[in-house]
């Protein structure tokens, strides 16, 4: 195992757990987004008017091809597991992580936040709509799901890298 990827629905928490993952078992930690936004020059909004989601979606399965070789945490885009050859990529070079956040949870974080393009086009119940759509990828592309409701971040945290030393052997 290489590389952890943290997988679920926009707002279920990938980045917030995978920056306190990557302090408390000390590796590296990137952001798939922010790593695609370095490299375009451009912010995520950006790509999407000027390129279009399905170039959007093609920059990550060319990140899932060509980032680095290291022991890190990636905090994975939205979309990226409902690609079976993004399936395959991050399943071959790591270990999956599913974060299942209910939807309630996930509309109260999502909803004003203006760097998303697909929730500022959409209603809440097409977002519903997408989530249920998307879980079945999550589900099918993980190695370990983890329920995030009820439980804080620290008491995630906290069970991810248990998880993660427990299959390092360490």
């Amino acid at each position: 195992m290489k590389k952890v990827y943290l997988v679920g629905f926009m707002g279920c928490g990938k980045s917030a757990i995978g920056k306190r993952v990557s302090m408390y078992l000390k590796i590296p930690f990137y952001d798939m987004d922010t790593e695609i936004s370095k490299k375009m020059n451009m912010t995520i909004p950006e790509i999407f008017e000027k390129y279009g989601e399905p170039a959007f979606r093609q920059m990550e399965t060319d990140f899932l091809r060509e980032f680095r070789d290291e022991f890190c945490i990636i905090a994975t885009g939205g979309g990226v597991a409902t690609n079976d050859e993004n399936i395959r990529l991050m399943r071959e070079s790591g270990l999956v992580i599913f974060l299942n956040a209910p939807f309630r949870d996930i509309w109260r974080r999502i909803s004003t936040d203006k760097n998303r393009p697909i929730v500022q086009r959409s209603t809440k119940e097409e977002i519903a709509t997408l989530y249920k759509a998307r879980k079945p990828y999550y589900m099918k592309a993980s190695h370990i799901r983890v329920q995030t409701k009820k439980r804080s971040l620290r008491e995630i945290t906290k069970y991810i890298a248990y998880q993660i030393t427990r299959l390092k052997g360490e």
